[in-house]
């Protein structure tokens, strides 16, 4: 029997449904995890909590021996951490029970395949184990938000001191997935009685009698539309955060999935945070209801979009490459981005084609923008570009009327200002003299 196998002993007049685990050696390199449920318990871990600062911590703490004896008993995991300078802090973490019904579902879904009940006396959990189970309606696994921290340290979230716990938690796990089915609220020798007993009437029948469907709750469609009148009102709106949320720390133990960099989702991350949140304040701002619903940006737009907030120069490489760009098509692009967002964007990229009213009213307000003398030459050069002769400057018509004004560097035509309704004043800004208005 190895050292680790030692620490599974129950302790001495210990409940079955408690089970008190040795503290563990410190981690000396490597990984804390070889099994992939034990994987799936730190993710779940890592993706709960929100400083990763403190996972770091934590990770520290359990490499370096600081967790002692860890009780597992149904719903929750303890353990005293002691920080570097020897104060001990009691953490627990907790974890919801499976109900009454949901262990009648895992324990008719374990009989059903006699390899599900080797592979757990094997101290394995299959992932088939583990699908079957989320068919019959049972998550085994944590997932996001299920691992809840208590600690003396009064932290209101995951503290150096639960992480601590749930990294060494990890390496049970990976010796024993009983320890997680006795979290879940059956120990050992209680779920195989039961899984013994289910065999044995499975196999004194063979009809046995079906499970009848629980009958689905909710109300009457007329009931429902006769009461709308009596609804109490909906509640206030939430206030408006003071700022986007910071998003999670990637840098985890168990590794990021191949293919996946973290570092790039981490800028997708913190720019979905300011999205939301400036989506958030329009929509609690007067007469959000009566603003015209913006059309989702494709693929394209949208990378022309995050190269126009300042980025790192990788990221920025990377949007090129990705769009087909070369870098100064991307910077101009996001000029362009910059000055008036996705309608700018395709007055720069396409030769666009506005409706024959919109083309007509356009051609009458350059026929009365200035006076005869003023008027500068304007030759067309497409169906909606008018170029100044003998001067590398241009006025291009969005598709809303509205003119864009343009100028010609190094050879390639670059937008020179926002868009004016009036022809007139958007070509002024890029045709006057210096130091004229």
């Amino acid at each position: 029997m190895s050292a680790m196998d030692d620490v599974f002993d129950h302790a001495d007049g210990a409940p079955e449904e408690e089970r008190t685990f040795a503290a563990l050696p410190p981690v000396r390199g490597g990984t804390f995890v070889r099994t992939w449920w034990g994987r799936a318990w730190l993710k779940a871990l890592e993706d709960t909590a929100l400083d990763g600062e403190q996972l770091k911590k934590g990770r520290k703490h359990a490499r370096d021996g600081s967790v002692g004896a860890v009780t597992v008993r149904p719903g929750r995991i303890t353990a005293v951490v002691r920080d570097r300078d020897g104060t001990g802090h009691r953490s627990d973490v907790l974890l919801q029970e499976l109900s009454a019904e949901g262990w009648h579902r895992f324990l008719d879904m374990a009989v059903d395949s006699a390899g599900h009940i080797a592979a757990l006396l094997d101290r394995e959990m299959p992932p088939d184990l583990v699908e079957d189970a989320a068919a019959a309606g049972v998550e085994l696994l944590p997932g996001i938000g299920d691992l809840e921290p208590e600690c003396t340290c009064e932290a209101w979230d995951h503290c150096p001191h639960t992480a601590a716990l749930c990294y060494q938690v990890a390496r049970l796990l990976d010796q024993d997935p009983f320890v997680l089915l006795l979290m879940r609220g059956r120990g050992e020798r209680r779920l195989l009685d039961e899984l013994q007993v289910r065999s044995a009437a499975r196999a004194a029948s063979e009809h046995p009698e079906p499970v009848a469907a629980a009958e689905a709750a909710g109300v009457p469609a007329e009931e429902a539309f006769a009461a709308r009148g009596i609804l109490p009102p909906l509640p206030a709106p939430p206030p408006l955060p003071g700022a986007p949320g910071e998003p999670p720390s990637l840098e985890t133990e168990s590794g990021p999935t191949p293919g996946l960099d973290p570092a790039a989702l981490e800028f997708l991350a913190a720019d979905a945070a300011a999205r939301a949140h400036r989506m958030l304040a329009e929509a609690l701002a007067p007469g959000h209801d009566r603003q015209p619903v913006e059309p989702a940006l494709t693929v394209t737009q949208d990378a022309v979009r995050l190269a126009a907030t300042p980025t790192e120069p990788w990221i920025a490489a990377r949007l090129a490459s990705g769009t087909g760009r070369r870098r100064a098509e991307l910077d101009l692009a996001t000029r362009a981005w910059s000055l008036g967002g996705a309608p700018a964007l395709k007055v720069l990229e396409e030769d666009v084609s506005p409706a024959p009213d919109v083309l007509a009213r356009a051609l009458t307000q350059l026929a009365e923008a200035w006076d005869d003398t003023d008027r500068p030459p304007l030759r067309q050069t497409g169906p909606a570009r008018w170029t100044v002769v003998g001067a590398d400057v241009q006025l291009r018509l969005g598709e809303d009327g509205r003119w864009w004004p343009y100028t010609k560097s190094r050879g390639r035509w670059t937008p020179s200002g926002p868009a004016d309704p009036d022809p007139a004043a958007a070509l002024v800004g890029v045709t006057a003299e210096p130091g004229q208005p």
